[in-house]
């Protein structure tokens, strides 16, 4: 099963998870969501397999910047609605790999997953 890796190609986080998997040669296919986007299911399906409150980057920049109407009452489909709109609130890395969803990196993590 294909792996890829999803974010935004001059994020510090995913530059260090990036070259973690190239050190230990694990293949990749590398999706720039803020230059190509995200599709709705394909964001659904993280939502559904992490919890929208941890797909979301409430931490980030973008999403501090945000009106405060728009984070008020936030829920599922508002926050889809808003990581469409503005994939750099989106939680970076997202890989995807052998069925899996990871979000962010932490290299234990990523070294549990790929033993």
């Amino acid at each position: 099963m294909a792996t890829t890796i999803y974010g935004i190609k001059n994020c510090d986080t995913m530059k260090k998870a990036r070259n973690w998997l190239d050190e230990r040669g694990i293949g990749y296919s590398f999706h720039d969501y803020k230059a190509v986007g995200v599709d709705r299911t394909q964001l659904e399906r993280w939502c559904d397999a992490a919890g929208w409150e941890t797909v979301i980057n409430r931490a980030g920049t973008t999403f501090r910047k945000l009106d405060d109407g728009l984070k008020a009452d936030l829920n599922r489909e508002k926050a889809i609605t808003l990581m469409l709109d503005q994939p750099s609130m989106i939680k970076r890395p997202v890989l995807e790999a052998e069925g899996k969803i990871l979000l962010g990196f932490k290299p234990e993590l990523y070294a549990s997953h790929f033993a």
